[in-house]
């Protein structure tokens, strides 16, 4: 959860909202296990196996404390998933904080069925990429940082360059960083010579909504976590998918043009 506006983490988080059993979003295989392929969660096959016959890879990469970004990341999925020829591949970032330290902040345990990703070196296999995280004063959580930072290597040689990626994310409030937290992680895509693909306002008249509470702006998709009560409401799961089905088009026209 965000701690946008000098939020504190919360204590009182309810369990993640789980991704529609009618979706076709499916969590990776376990870190253990040798990479699957499933409906709209997979595992890709080894570099030296992609062929012009392999499906596009979308990879939805993220950090998520208390569940809200993980919710949005399956919804995301969900609507790569919907996009023929394209899969979705989840990992999460490496946990950077003792487990003492998430004991104490009472940050569930990690559900395993979504691996963390092995290295930065990974995204290269990747056809596009979108990024998830919560905000940690208008940037991104230090849990995610610490993953860009790993990127050296990657950066030095524009491995990334060219790559489409985009961003979604939560904030503890409505002036907590829905948009700042994007803008100011552009920084990294731009380094890498990455293309930045925001949704606008391709949501249509739900982007308009004034009616109820909805995290996301024309950056990505995003979620209001409140003190961490608070849990992804149906129209900011949408609008999670909405963005997961647009990346996965864009990324699939793009690679079909490589």
């Amino acid at each position: 959860m965000g701690k946008g506006g000098g939020c504190v983490p919360s204590k009182k988080r309810q369990p993640p909202a789980a991704a529609p059993s009618s979706s076709s979003a499916a969590a990776a295989a376990p870190r253990e296990a040798p990479e699957e392929v499933v409906p709209a969660a997979a595992a890709a096959a080894p570099a030296s196996e992609a062929g012009a016959g392999r499906k596009v890879r979308l990879y939805i990469v993220f950090y998520s404390m208390y569940g809200h970004v993980e919710s949005l990341a399956r919804r995301a999925a969900a609507g790569v998933g919907a996009v023929d020829g394209v899969e979705a591949v989840l990992r999460r970032v490496p946990e950077t904080l003792p487990p003492e330290v998430l004991e104490k902040m009472q940050a569930p345990a990690k559900d395993p069925a979504v691996p963390v990703i092995a290295s930065a070196a990974d995204l290269q296999e990747a056809d596009g990429v979108l990024f998830g995280f919560p905000t940690r004063y208008g940037a991104m959580a230090a849990q995610m940082k610490a993953f860009f930072d790993s990127t050296g290597s990657l950066w030095q040689e524009q491995k990334l360059a060219g790559k489409p990626a985009g961003f979604f994310v939560s904030t503890g409030t409505q002036g907590g960083g829905q948009e700042t937290t994007a803008w100011t992680a552009i920084t990294q895509l731009v380094h890498h010579g990455m293309l930045f693909v925001p949704i606008g306002y391709t949501f249509g008249a739900n982007m308009f909504e004034m009616d109820d509470i909805r995290g996301g702006s024309p950056y990505g998709a995003g979620v209001f976590a409140g003190d961490g009560s608070r849990q992804p409401s149906e129209m900011e799961l949408a609008l999670a998918e909405h963005q997961g089905k647009y990346m996965a088009s864009i990324v699939k026209k793009l690679a079909h043009h490589a």
